[in-house]
């Protein structure tokens, strides 16, 4: 295949990845945003739900975040009464982030609403689609570079 043609198709399956991921996010966000949640705030509070309490800097590599981007998501969710910040007796520098009630009530409800929406994205592709859309991501996703 010649450079001209491998470039066209690496830039339009590009393309194609990126279109497909943003529709599908934007579809799947909708039930975030009707929880009053952002894909960020979301995340965090999946990501205590099913890992329990964890300290900032992990709840940011879990969820794919700066650790600077991650105290502004933490700090409204905060405000909002969702989570909750406990400094270590130890060492005040260390901070583990856990759920409230409140929060764990609203991630368990929109969870489940956005499970719904991820499986029905996900029905337009066969079992077998999945398996190698999931590969493929993986192996893209793994890449060093």
């Amino acid at each position: 295949m010649k450079q001209d043609a491998k470039s066209k198709l690496a830039l339009n399956t590009y393309t194609k990845l990126m279109r497909g991921t943003e529709s599908v996010t934007a579809r799947v966000g909708r039930k975030m945003s009707d929880a009053g949640l952002t894909i960020s705030q979301f995340g965090v509070l999946e990501a205590l739900l099913h890992k329990g309490p964890m300290c900032q800097r992990d709840v940011a590599s879990k969820i794919l975040k700066s650790t600077g981007n991650i105290t502004l998501v933490i700090d409204n969710l905060e405000k909002q009464g969702l989570v909750q910040r406990e400094r270590s007796l130890e060492d005040r520098r260390y901070c583990t982030v856990l759920l409230t009630g409140k929060g764990r009530e609203l991630i368990v409800a929109t969870f489940a609403e956005v499970e719904a929406a991820i499986i029905a994205e996900m029905g337009v592709l066969t079992d077998e689609e999945q398996q190698t859309l999931g590969k493929l991501c993986k192996k893209l996703g793994l890449r060093e570079g």
